[in-house]
């Protein structure tokens, strides 16, 4: 008997295509050991993306404010391409590359109209312990 061998065609993946206005977003997340940064545009969408790891850091140069400034001025030469002018900065998290990664989007030029910090906070925070008793 001749076998029939199950030859399935493979579908392309339909690009999207993004909106993309001359408004932004830009979401900097910073923690101790890594910073990443994506811009969006208005509706939340990706545009472009990367982080100090991406750029080709490892271990504690990750999480220094060099390394997210880096990271920064990769991202934005990308928006700026795609037409991004005016960038809304919403930054969280307590990492050392906050303030670089601010000073990093002024200076590739694009202008900034909002800066927030999203950063989470507990409003009241887990359980404390039982008091130790002796």
């Amino acid at each position: 008997m001749a076998e029939k061998k199950d030859t399935k065609k493979t579908q392309a993946k339909k690009k999207s295509t993004l909106t993309i206005s001359a408004n932004g977003k830009a979401y900097i997340t910073s923690t101790f050991n890594n910073t990443l940064v994506t811009f969006t545009n208005d509706k939340g969408d990706a545009i472009a993306w990367s982080s100090s790891g991406a750029r080709g850091f490892k271990g504690a140069r990750k999480s220094t404010p060099y390394a997210a400034t880096l990271a920064v001025e990769d991202v934005a030469k990308k928006v700026i391409t795609a037409g991004v002018k005016t960038v809304e900065v919403f930054v969280k998290g307590p990492g050392s590359g906050r303030d670089s990664a601010l000073r990093a989007i002024k200076s590739s030029g694009l202008s900034i109209s909002l800066i927030a910090d999203i950063t989470p906070l507990p409003h009241n925070g887990p359980k404390a312990k039982k008091k130790r008793r002796i």
